[in-house]
């Protein structure tokens, strides 16, 4: 058999993050979003090096903050750009999950102009989540005219 030039159990293009706390971390995505762990590894010192954990089917890869080698957790750095997409069967039930494991309301639940039903948390990480069911399948055209209409106040 032939090695892939992909890991196994990952795509093509993957998330890795740097967490302050790795550990409790997996924890919370254990609780909050049904994930499970699939290894880790230690450093010396004990901090996670490297962690890989599955949530709805996709691979999440990270590891504790080490700031020798520049890898600095949203807190370090005071925020984050970024948000993850996580899509589910049902976004009501999951949304709630994730705030009564300890995450925070940054947008509540609602039905979206592009068909999707989107609410957003905050981990206690310093990660946003966009917890997602898709309802409606809409085009981009129809996307823009909805749009323009929620964006005119109509």
């Amino acid at each position: 058999m032939k090695t892939s030039h992909i890991y196994p159990g990952a795509f093509s293009l993957n998330s890795y993050i740097t967490v302050k706390g790795c550990s409790e971390a997996i924890d919370f995505y254990k609780k909050a979003f049904g994930a499970t762990e699939r290894g880790r590894l230690l450093m010396p010192d004990g901090k996670i090096g490297h962690a890989e954990i599955e949530i709805e089917g996709s691979l999440l890869m990270m590891a504790d903050e080490n700031i020798e080698w520049g890898n600095k957790s949203p807190q370090t750095i005071g925020g984050n750009p970024m948000s993850f997409g996580l899509y589910v069967k049902d976004a009501d039930e999951a949304f709630q999950k994730a705030v009564d494991a300890g995450a925070t309301v940054v947008m509540p639940i609602e039905d979206m102009f592009y068909g999707d039903r989107v609410g957003h948390v905050m981990d206690p990480f310093g990660y946003k989540w966009m917890i997602t069911t898709h309802k409606e399948d809409v085009s981009f055209e129809e996307m823009q005219k909805r749009s323009d209409k929620m964006f005119s106040g109509q």
